[in-house]
């Protein structure tokens, strides 16, 4: 009774949480401040949305390389497909605040790019691009689940039903589920790469729609990479510090992923890098001009410094020690932080476009409310998932290869 009590009052505080973040949005929009409320709520359905989509992707990834030391990471991560559900609906109430999203969409000369960027038709191509990003995610959980031997018979929730009704009873070949599993993993991270570069080029480099770089779809997928194992970290080192839970995972593993984080946060820097010398090398005013006013003009340029370093130079010499890797409390706020970062590099790149003509930095309470919100949407939709599929939050014995 206790623990259900307990579990009880987490629900409570989560709902509070979703409570005043959207409390606050509804609050600036209605107080003749829509612009830095929909400012707010498309930076985190961007950084959200590409934590759970990462998230699942380490499942996929593992699985396609038939790596044997993931383990239970691989259940944790499957669980971020709670989160996709939220992101569509947070993506369709995004539409009402096209006109103050995309400041293109107020006369501005397009210069031939009318086709494209209209507002029916990007949001169309990008819930589409999102459905069968993820469709193919189920899928491949669907499979997954079966390949664990978990029974969708009994139990609740809409998601476990749905698979029941799909299974039928069936029960397939463990190599036939493979098989069908390789091919859903395969196709999820095509899927990944292509619909995550579209949704960087629409939803973020498209605010300024005369810049324009090849390389933001890429740096788009792999910064949705990198915070998505931000994320499965935190989860994992959540699951395991609490002695309420049976889940564990052996030092060796947070080691192993603490490994693959480190790595993507090279890469991470390595794009970041690339297209800055790409566009300093080319020289081109419209190209130049997006960057000099985001890393030269006041107050962007002190974010951009402190994004770098919060989100790059901080962990990158943490992460060079061994030992760190291996203490999951320490991952955890290691974790935090950078996808905090993660998230003013967001603001960097979008607040110019959605900020003009300021002198001041706009963040304040008003925006870390509503990231508090979308916080407690993640946390709900995690819980949920693990409350139909206690499973995937089983521990498993370590294999050797």
């Amino acid at each position: 009774m206790a623990d259900e009590g307990k579990k009880s009052s987490y629900w409570i505080v989560w709902v509070a949480m979703v409570v005043i973040g959207f409390g606050t949005f509804i609050y600036l929009a209605a107080s003749g401040r829509p612009d830095q409320a929909w400012k707010a709520y498309l930076i985190n359905f961007l950084i959200w949305s590409a934590i759970a989509q990462g998230g699942m992707l380490f499942s996929t990834l593992m699985h396609t390389v038939k790596a044997k030391w993931s383990g239970s990471l691989s259940g944790l991560s499957e669980a971020f497909t709670g989160f996709f559900p939220v992101s569509l609906i947070l993506f369709l109430f995004l539409f009402l605040g096209g006109a103050h999203v995309f400041p293109w969409s107020h006369g501005h000369d397009l210069h031939g790019k009318e086709v494209w960027l209209n507002i029916p038709f990007l949001f169309t191509r990008d819930l589409i691009a999102l459905f069968i990003l993820y469709g193919l995610g189920f899928g491949y959980l669907y499979y997954s689940l079966q390949l664990k031997k978990v029974d969708t018979t009994n139990g609740k929730g809409i998601i476990r039903t749905l698979f029941r009704i799909l299974q039928g009873g069936r029960q397939l070949e463990p190599e036939v589920i493979r098989k069908r599993m390789d091919l859903l993993a395969i196709l999820y991270m095509l899927a990944f790469a292509l619909v995550l570069s579209l949704i960087g080029y629409d939803l973020v480099m498209a605010l300024d729609p005369h810049w324009i770089s090849t390389l933001f779809g890429a740096y788009t997928f792999v910064k949705a990479i990198y915070v998505g194992l931000g994320g499965l970290i935190i989860f994992a080192a959540v699951m395991h510090l609490n002695p309420k839970n049976d889940f564990t995972l052996p030092s060796s593993q947070f080691h192993d992923i603490g490994k693959l984080f480190f790595a993507f946060c090279l890469v991470w820097a390595d794009f970041f890098y690339v297209q800055l010398v790409v566009i300093w090398y080319g020289n081109i005013p419209e190209e130049t001009a997006y960057v000099i006013e985001r890393v030269m003009m006041v107050p962007w340029k002190y974010l951009a410094w402190f994004v770098f370093a919060v989100s790059f130079v901080i962990p990158f010499f943490i992460l060079l020690n061994k030992k760190v890797k291996t203490m999951p409390a320490f991952m955890m706020v290691l974790a935090a932080c950078m996808i905090a970062g993660i998230w003013l590099e967001h603001l960097l790149l979008v607040g110019p476009s959605l900020s003009h003509s300021t002198h001041t930095l706009p963040l304040g309470i008003n925006d870390v409310l509503i990231s508090l919100g979308f916080l407690g949407l993640m946390l709900l939709a995690l819980n949920s998932f693990l409350r139909q599929f206690p499973e995937l939050a089983r521990t498993e014995k370590r294999e050797v290869s």
